[in-house]
């Protein structure tokens, strides 16, 4: 092989690989996210819902199941008031899960939600979730987290029982991270 070849098969290298990044930073997130939306996979459940009067379907009950779980890094206790809820398609109805820092140092939690059967997803709006923000809990504190919620009218008939999963991260590095990077001092945040 001459180097006029080497220096093409490199040129062709060079190229499959500056697209590949093109296309992992750019073309593939978007993607993902659409993917995700449609889906309802990786806590895709639907962004924040604004409230419109509804008509509650009082001849149908739902059951809202809640599961929580921490990731292998959290070592907060967090789990559900309430193991589930009976719902009425339409009404407004409230619950809060318990986050416990047993820990000797402060620390930031974020829950990402997951639904289950995976149709639901759409169906199921927040107006109110402590998943919309990260969780700041001082050693030795605990919090309840809201969470407000409205199982859509419209929901498939076949589905009688929506299972709503939250898994808690410890993102107090990140945190510390972006707040290093914006100039902020988290012992004045509050």
């Amino acid at each position: 092989m001459n180097i006029g070849a080497n220096a093409k098969v490199s040129i062709k290298l060079l190229t499959v690989a500056v697209s590949m990044l093109v296309f992992a930073i750019f073309i593939m997130p978007p993607i993902y996210d659409a993917f995700c939306e449609i889906t309802g996979l990786n806590g895709k459940t639907g962004g924040r819902y604004e409230a419109v009067p509804a008509v509650i379907d009082r001849n149908r009950l739902v059951t809202v199941q809640f599961v929580a779980s921490n990731n292998e890094n959290m070592p907060w206790k967090f789990r559900p008031s309430v193991m589930s809820l009976k719902v009425h398609p339409g009404e407004v109805k409230d619950t809060v899960f318990i986050a416990e820092n047993h820990t000797a140092r402060d620390m930031v939690g974020q829950a990402i939600p997951s639904m289950v059967p995976f149709k639901a997803a759409g169906y199921f709006h927040k107006t109110e979730c402590f998943c919309f923000n990260q969780q700041a809990l001082k050693a030795g504190e605990s919090a309840e987290l809201p969470l407000r919620f409205i199982v859509d009218p419209d929901l498939p008939a076949s589905v009688n029982t929506v299972t709503l999963s939250y898994t808690l991260f410890d993102v107090t590095e990140r945190f510390a991270d972006k707040n290093d990077k914006n100039g902020i001092d988290p012992e004045r945040e509050g």
